[in-house]
C-alpha cells in the first residue's frame, strides 16, 4: 500500500462480510443487567427500571438488578469494597445495559455517575464495557426533559458501549405510577417498550460479533502492557 505509507500492513484489516459469516449467533438468553440512580423509598428511576425489567424477562432477558444503597464515593473506599466487587461483577456478567436516572439539578444524579464511576475502563488490557448495549432512560419531577440521558449518552460512549438510538424521558413521573407501583397506560409507556425491544434486538444483533465489532488497529499496534498503561484511570 505504497498510497499509505504509515499503514502497518501486517496489521491493517479490510473489513468483510466474511467476518460475520464466519461466526454463529449465539442462542442463550441476553443477559441484561439495570442500574438506577435514586435511594429514596419511592424511587421512580427504580419503578421505571422494574417496569423495563418486566418488559426484559417477557421478551426472553436474562435481568439483574445492582442497589447501590451502601456503594462509597470513587476513591473513598478500595476496589475490594463489597459493593463495588458486586457491581464489577454484574458489569461483567451483563451483555447489555439499562441505566436510568431522574434529572436532578439539570443533571444526572451523583448515585448515577458514581456507579458508571467504579465501573473500569479496563482490567488489564480488557475494556469490561466494550462492546455491549446500552439504553438509557429518565424520569423528571416536572416538564420534560433530556439532560439526564442526554449525558449518560455521552458517558455510554467514553465505556466503548454500543448506546441504541431510542431513548426514554418520563415526565412528572408522580402521575405515571399507579397506587401499585405500576407504570400506567400511556404513551410514555408504549416509548418504554419500544426502547427494551430496541435495546434487546441490537443485543441479539451484536453481542456474537462484539470482539470483531471493537477490534481496532491502533490497539493491534499496542502491546496488551502498553494498552493497559494509556487506558488505565488509576494513573491520572
Amino acid at each position: 500500500m505504497t498510497e499509505l505509507p504509515n499503514i502497518d500492513n501486517e496489521l491493517f484489516h479490510q473489513p468483510s462480510l466474511d467476518e460475520f459469516q464466519s461466526n454463529f449467533f449465539q442462542n442463550h438468553p441476553p443477559k441484561i443487567l439495570l442500574l438506577y440512580g435514586s435511594l429514596r423509598k419511592r424511587s421512580f428511576s427504580r419503578l421505571l427500571s422494574e417496569e423495563a425489567e418486566r418488559l426484559l424477562k417477557t421478551m426472553g432477558c436474562e435481568t439483574r438488578f445492582y442497589n447501590p444503597s451502601g456503594l462509597p464515593l470513587v476513591d473513598d473506599a478500595p476496589e475490594t469494597h463489597p459493593k463495588v466487587v458486586e457491581l464489577r461483577e454484574l458489569a461483567e456478567w451483563s451483555e447489555g445495559m439499562v441505566w436510568s436516572s431522574p434529572e436532578r439539578h439539570g443533571a444526572m444524579t451523583g448515585l448515577m455517575k458514581t456507579q458508571i464511576d467504579w465501573i473500569p475502563l479496563s482490567v488489564g488490557a480488557v475494556r469490561p464495557t466494550q462492546g455491549k448495549t446500552l439504553a438509557l432512560l429518565q424520569v423528571s419531577g416536572g416538564s420534560q426533559s433530556f439532560n439526564a440521558v442526554n449525558q449518560m449518552r455521552v458517558l455510554g460512549r467514553w465505556m466503548r458501549m454500543i448506546t441504541i438510538p431510542n431513548q426514554s424521558s418520563v415526565p412528572k413521573a408522580f402521575l405515571e405510577f399507579d397506587d401499585n407501583n405500576r407504570m400506567k397506560p400511556s404513551a410514555n409507556y408504549n416509548r418504554v417498550v419500544d426502547v427494551m425491544e430496541e435495546l434487546v434486538k441490537f443485543t441479539l444483533l451484536t453481542r456474537s460479533f462484539s470482539t470483531y465489532l471493537t477490534d481496532r488497529y491502533s490497539e493491534r499496534k499496542e502491546s496488551a502492557e502498553e494498552l493497559s498503561q494509556r487506558v488505565n484511570q488509576r494513573l491520572i
